[in-house]
């Protein structure tokens, strides 16, 4: 990875009359800004379906893209809806938040309604798509159509025949629910077609996409559910030991995430094929690939499935070089980054040095008063990827706000913070500054944003994932202030 900067922003966060960012014309525009800025990266949090949680990181498929990010004028102008089968319906009252209730009732009646004309076309596309993504395609649009026969419930309270996929019960579901699985298919092949045009315009535009992908999968997943072999489960397919990481400073339980955990084992002895194949669907989507918890492939922390609580867990070996090597060496033109936040430990400094992939440094993180923080701007390397914050963290403002007021000083000294920059600028240019190849910040700390525009508290569950751009918040001014600094670092 070369000298370069980018902008992290969820799609979800562009601005839309339909409540919730998609893959339209501000998805256009804004890589337009970013080309104008002189960014090379947009990332993006994961693009797939999310849970009743909202979380694009707990998702029930691996591999299928978010209906929700599917645009409803492009829908409109492929002849599928009309106007008024948009705008009947209310989105949100409040342009800067989603309302992920008011999305949740209507946005499907809507994409119903477009796969009602849909249903009357005949399209060499759609098959080609149908027959080049059968396995993980028939497997969702299936597990969907059930999800909804079964009002909701999860993979393991489903009848035993087709909870355990025997044979006959795949066929007779997939006959008596036909219409429903083609619904499914239909959503996914219109958001890879809408992905494929805004990822051909973003290469034109020189812009390439940074993309997550969570360490672990939903158990309430069709991952989990049409290979239950790779997973800690028991005879009757419950978890036996789930995810989470161990109490620290901020919270005294630690995070209980309830992730299966998986059967390195097994996967080692098929050459992770389930890995490279999860891979493989990403790279269909981004450029760079950052491993989210990159740390729990040197060691996880096993929680038993009963646990209220994550303190009750172990740390238990990862698969270490064994996996990532195989990966690096399958994907040789696929850039990772590693997120290897939290303790680093001496196993988990190795198995980087040893991957040759870039961690992340985080400028909110450096700066404690006594000056000992290993991400201080003067202490990161080359091989690394400097953030002004992640999703997961407040945003400067925010930071401002609710600091410590010694580090808040040390770093207002060290940046040399004036009035006339103002601190999210002060960060901007102390990150560009810095060694890291790669430098990224979030959209809300370019528009000045404080913590009301936070993307997500770890460790709570509610109120998450919500903040929107509003429109017009983009300016000509903006663009220009960021592609001089980017120029004066070298990062263009």
């Amino acid at each position: 990875m070369n000298r370069k900067s980018g902008i992290l922003m969820p799609m979800y966060s562009l601005s839309s009359p339909y409540g919730f960012g998609t893959m339209g014309k501000a998805a256009f525009d804004f890589v337009d800004f970013l080309a104008e800025s002189k960014q090379t990266y947009w990332q993006l949090l994961p693009l797939g379906p999310t849970d009743a949680g909202d979380s694009p990181y707990s998702s029930p498929s691996t591999f299928a893209g978010n209906p929700y990010l599917i645009d409803l004028d492009n829908l409109i102008e492929d002849g599928l809806l009309t106007k008024k089968d948009v705008t009947k319906y209310k989105w949100g009252s409040d342009p800067a938040t989603v309302d992920y209730a008011s999305l949740y009732e209507n946005r499907f009646k809507v994409l119903r309604k477009a796969f009602e004309k849909f249903q009357t076309i005949q399209n060499s596309d759609v098959e080609t798509f149908y027959k080049n993504n059968k396995v993980w395609l028939d497997n969702y649009a299936l597990y969907m159509a059930l999800k909804g026969k079964f009002d909701g419930k999860p993979w393991c309270d489903w009848p035993e025949d087709i909870k355990k996929r025997y044979d006959y019960a795949v066929a007779y579901y997939n006959e008596q629910l036909k219409e429903e699985v083609d619904f499914w298919k239909f959503t996914q092949y219109y958001f890879f077609k809408q992905w494929g045009a805004l990822k051909a315009y973003a290469s034109s535009k020189g812009i390439s996409f940074i993309g997550d992908i969570p360490i672990y999968v939903a158990y309430d997943s069709v991952d989990v559910w049409s290979e239950p072999w790779y997973f800690q489960l028991d005879n009757d397919y419950k978890p036996t030991y789930v995810s989470g990481v161990p109490a620290d400073a901020f919270n005294e339980n630690g995070q209980l995430w309830n992730n299966p955990l998986y059967k390195y084992d097994v996967m080692q002895a098929d050459g992770y094929g389930w890995w490279i194949r999860r891979i493989e669907g990403a790279t269909r989507l981004y450029d760079v690939i950052r491993i989210d918890h990159f740390r729990g492939f040197e060691s996880y922390w096993s929680v038993p499935a009963q646990s209220k609580n994550a303190k009750n867990g172990q740390w238990m070996k990862g698969p270490g070089m064994n996996l990532v090597g195989v990966l690096t060496s399958w994907f040789r033109n696929t850039t990772f980054i590693a997120e290897d936040l939290g303790v680093l430990t001496t196993e988990l400094y190795y198995l980087l040095r040893d991957s040759g992939l870039p961690g992340m440094k985080v400028l909110q993180f450096a700066f404690d008063a006594n000056g000992s923080s290993t991400y201080l701007p003067h202490r990161i390397e080359f091989n690394s990827c400097c953030y002004v914050g992640t999703h997961d963290n407040d945003t400067v403002m925010g930071w401002v706000e609710t600091e410590n007021k010694d580090n808040v000083e040390y770093a207002r000294k060290y940046m040399h913070i004036t009035d006339d920059e103002g601190w999210c600028w002060g960060f901007i240019r102390t990150g560009m500054a810095t060694l890291s190849n790669l430098f990224v910040v979030q959209m809300q700390d370019i528009l000045e944003l404080g913590g009301e525009a936070r993307t997500n508290f770890p460790g709570i569950a509610e109120g998450n994932w919500r903040w929107r751009m509003l429109p017009g918040a983009i300016t000509k001014e903006m663009a220009q202030k960021l592609a001089d600094l980017t120029h004066t670092y070298r990062r263009d």
